[in-house]
């Protein structure tokens, strides 16, 4: 037994990296975990559209799901745009169509557009604004409002919201004007 024994866990971002150990992690421990990701690396770029080779294989939310269900785990893959409101919705309402409700949302996703601002353009900052604000908050408003409707129906949902972060806001880099 684990200790997220049947709970369910939405991790954004969850392709590779930090998202990818939270999935796992959540997964070990029992939880069935849909793992979100657009589909691209930190820079931005399609992992379609990039070469891999055998011995640097491309991380992906279907990777992720493969691991986790070979391990004997439970999860979905999703592709919905974070910061895009109407795909959150999707997103959060897959994850309780399949399991029933929601327990834990892990907003990890995020990527880099590095430029010196005075070569940054105007497309480049707001993508980067747009995933690590808009796609922390719209998953977030959307699981919480279906916290609040079981709230709301006399249950008691064991509600978390997990948003990571990166030590580069407290130093920062000439180079992350907009990160």
């Amino acid at each position: 037994m684990g200790m997220c024994d049947g709970r369910v866990v939405v991790v954004t971002g969850a392709g590779g990296g930090l998202g990818r150990a939270h999935a796992l992690a959540f997964a070990a421990e029992g939880a069935h975990v849909l793992v979100n990701d657009l589909g691209v690396t930190r820079e931005g770029d399609s992992f379609v559209d990039m070469k891999t080779t055998s011995d640097n294989k491309l991380a992906s939310a279907e990777a992720v799901v493969a691991e986790i269900t070979e391990l004997g785990g439970s999860a979905i893959v999703d592709h919905s745009d974070v910061a895009d409101w109407n795909q959150s919705q999707i997103m959060i309402s897959k994850a309780v169509d399949t399991w029933g409700h929601l327990d834990t949302l892990v907003s990890n996703a995020g990527f880099l557009r590095d430029r010196m601002l005075v070569n940054m353009s105007e497309t480049e900052w707001d993508d980067v604004i747009s995933v690590h604000l808009k796609g922390h908050f719209a998953p977030a408003r959307h699981a919480i409002e279906h916290w609040r409707s079981r709230a709301k129906a006399a249950e008691q949902p064991e509600a978390r919201i997990v948003n990571t972060t990166s030590g580069a806001g407290l130093m920062g880099s000439i180079g992350q004007g907009n990160y």
